[in-house]
């Protein structure tokens, strides 16, 4: 039968806490199972020697003296602290300190994992408020740029048809030229406010990143400056991923110019390249990211570095750091729009003083980068068809009629879809193309299409929209490779693409947009 001494010790060591008893003199008296797992030392290392002989540098640790009261005073304690092992790991406990008649009894539990799902947690909660944020301010960005786009169209294609009926010189040729101007840097902000709010038709195509930084040297040494010492990291073997070749150089050109304002007086910008794999322990610590094999490009400064209150919000349209009318706010935001609809994500790292470093991950893919083929506008832009023109909005159905009746194109204007399907049915008249919005009360432009197809299975079809994610996405322009022409409309880009459509198969590609940076 097993002595008193037997069972208390086997009850001891079956306990999850660690316990200790510690002598007068600092000297282990006791441990159980539990603390030799804690303390990472075995039993015969620590009974009979002192604490400070176990662990060197322990007396100066914060918790000590809470040991020293409750020996001096005889007085239980209580304490959390992070211990740092010989071997530079950490662990975090819960102390409890009892007063026995041979010194005191020290109780450990080890919330060291606990500690760290709090913190993961802590975080994934502050990035999910994050992300909310930037999701509520993406959809208002989005709207606003849609219908805004609308606008655009009518203020840039006449402008443009003025300037085309004035000559250089002429009174009102100067005024008509500097509203045009406005207008297209109008257009250029609602580019990057779709693009941040992921509401921009793209081409993503597989793409080597080290031949994008080729691609740009040239570009980013000109908006450098002598000032900027640029060093280029490229990894010698590079995984392939999936994105638009332009959003990805404005991706590198923000974030250099970006890295430049940050260091007025000179300084290094670094441009890096490597494969990763980001493990299950990263994804959980990153919202929104899953495990597995990335392209990552880190681009690092030795600027004047943020401080946490700016790094949470530099990613928002419009905050900005620079004075008045140094910039726009939207240059992180669109590398922030442009990386989500890629399936990447970027983080940053940086204090004050000490640079900065932005991390964007792209996933790997599988495949064979594809090869660019140059499209060559067609030379004459004119043409003899008949268009069925679908556009609920007013002032761009007028001006888009404009546009293709002086181009020599016969326009039947409706309004909706209805009208339309209602004048394919009663008139034999042959229709060429259906140029139709994508979005329209009742039925959509994807829809309408496939309604005529019916009736007129010759017919080709370009579509047109302010912006994809409920649009063009989700109405299936992209899946069907139907043409497509983003607004804001404009006599060129409208022209041109009409006449690509109709010379062609009907089902290609869509007008580029500007990548300019924004600041």
């Amino acid at each position: 039968m097993p002595s008193r001494d037997e069972i208390a010790r086997e009850v001891l060591d079956s306990l999850q806490e660690g316990c200790q008893v510690i002598g007068f003199d600092w000297r282990y008296l006791y441990v159980n199972d539990a603390l030799v797992q804690q303390g990472r030392l075995a039993r015969e290392e620590l009974l009979g020697r002192t604490m400070m002989e176990c662990y060197p540098g322990l007396e100066s640790q914060p918790f000590f003296s809470v040991l020293q009261t409750s020996m001096a005073a005889r007085a239980p304690g209580r304490v959390e602290i992070e211990f740092e092992f010989a071997d530079g790991s950490a662990g975090t406990f819960d102390l409890r300190v009892v007063p026995v008649p041979d010194g005191i009894c020290v109780l450990s539990l080890d919330t060291t994992e606990i500690k760290r799902a709090e913190a993961t947690l802590r975080r994934n909660e502050e990035q999910l408020r994050q992300a909310q944020k930037m999701e509520a301010v993406g959809l208002l960005a989005g709207g606003v740029a849609h219908d805004f786009n609308n606008i655009l169209s009518v203020i840039l294609s006449y402008s443009q048809l003025l300037l085309g009926d004035l000559k250089e010189g002429e009174p009102m040729w100067n005024d008509v030229e500097q509203i045009h101007r406005a207008g297209a840097r109008a257009a250029d902000l609602t580019r990057q406010l779709l693009s941040f709010s992921r509401h921009q038709v793209i081409e993503s195509k597989v793409l080597d990143l080290n031949d994008v930084l080729v691609g740009v040297d040239k570009m980013l040494q000109r908006v450098l400056g002598a000032h900027i010492d640029l060093v280029s990291r490229p990894a010698p073997s590079l995984g392939r991923v999936r994105a638009d070749r332009g959003s990805i150089e404005q991706v590198v050109m923000n974030l250099a110019i970006n890295a430049r304002d940050a260091m007025p007086t000179g300084g290094k910008l670094t441009i890096e390249t490597a494969d990763v794999v980001l493990d299950e322990e990263y994804a959980r610590g990153h919202l929104g990211v899953k495990p597995g094999p990335y392209v990552m490009l880190a681009v690092t400064d030795t600027g004047v570095g943020m401080d946490k209150a700016t790094v949470g919000r530099i990613f928002e349209p419009f905050f900005t750091t620079k004075g008045a009318g140094k910039g726009t706010g939207l240059g992180l935001s669109t590398v922030f729009g442009i990386l989500q609809r890629s399936g990447g994500s970027i983080w940053v790292y940086s204090e004050p003083g000490r640079g900065t470093t932005f991390k964007a991950y792209l996933p790997c893919v599988d495949a064979v980068v594809d090869v660019e083929r140059a499209t060559v506008a067609p030379l004459d832009l004119r043409g003899s068809e008949t268009v069925l023109l679908v556009e609920d909005d007013e002032q761009v159905r007028v001006i888009v009629r404009e546009i293709l009746r002086k181009s020599g194109y016969h326009v039947i204007e409706t309004r909706n879809a209805g009208e339309a399907l209602l004048h394919a049915e009663k008139d034999p008249e042959e229709i060429h193309l259906l140029l139709t919005d994508v979005v329209m009360p009742q039925m959509s432009g994807p829809e309408l299409a496939a309604r005529l197809e019916v009736l007129r299975p010759r017919m080709k079809v370009l579509c047109m929209s302010g912006y994809t994610d409920d649009s063009v996405v989700r109405h299936g322009v992209i899946e069907a490779h139907m043409a497509f022409v983003q607004k804001p409309i404009t006599p060129d880009a409208l022209t041109i693409k009409v006449r690509e459509v109709l010379d062609g198969d009907g089902r290609r590609a869509v007008i580029p947009t500007s990548t300019a940076p924004l600041r």
